[in-house]
């Protein structure tokens, strides 16, 4: 299954995040799946795709998304089997929403918020039921969640959603619920 990974792009946010990419990486290739992400260098998606690319059977493919601006900064990685150029960053989550089976989303900032939303979104109007998988390390996504709970109880959002975020707080949780 095609699994696209949302994930900070940052070197400088504290290692036992980077931990958190590299095993990730490293239990999506176990599994057998193959790695949708955005193409790029940096912070967890280096260490994601890093992991998976050597524990990864031959069988197996890194797929990357990039547009022509991230590759121009020099941040193009080197580890994709098969590298989709798009237009800019809308198409890179649109072609990662279609290319994908499912999402996983670790910790990031406003780029990871962005492709989330943008998953949540399309599956609330219907435009898929595919599951997307929010991994709240270490309460990471706490306030987010408490935004949806605000939303919620101000009839924002529905009380039956459709179409939501499924949150776990540890890849382990991750392992024993994961299905798509």
């Amino acid at each position: 299954m095609n699994v696209a990974v949302y994930c900070s792009a940052k070197d400088s946010i504290p290692e036992e995040y980077k931990h958190l990419g590299r095993e990730l990486g490293k239990w999506l290739a176990e599994e057998g799946h193959q790695l949708v992400y955005g193409g790029a260098t940096g912070g967890l998606m280096t260490r994601v795709s890093e992991s998976f690319k050597q524990h990864k059977s031959d069988s197996q493919q890194i797929i990357g998304v990039i547009p022509p601006r991230i590759k121009a900064s020099g941040r193009q990685a080197d580890n994709c089997d098969e590298l989709i150029e798009v237009e800019n960053m809308a198409a890179r989550k649109q072609t990662m929403r279609q290319t994908a089976d499912c999402f996983i989303v670790l910790p990031g900032s406003y780029g990871t918020l962005d492709e989330m939303f943008d998953v949540i979104a399309s599956g609330t109007v219907s435009e898929h039921k595919k599951p997307i998988y929010v991994i709240n390390y270490k309460g990471f996504y706490d306030e987010l969640r408490q935004l949806a709970d605000k939303m919620r109880a101000l009839k924002f959002l529905p009380a039956e959603e459709v179409y939501q975020p499924i949150y776990v707080n540890s890849l382990d949780e991750l392992q024993t619920i994961f299905k798509v």
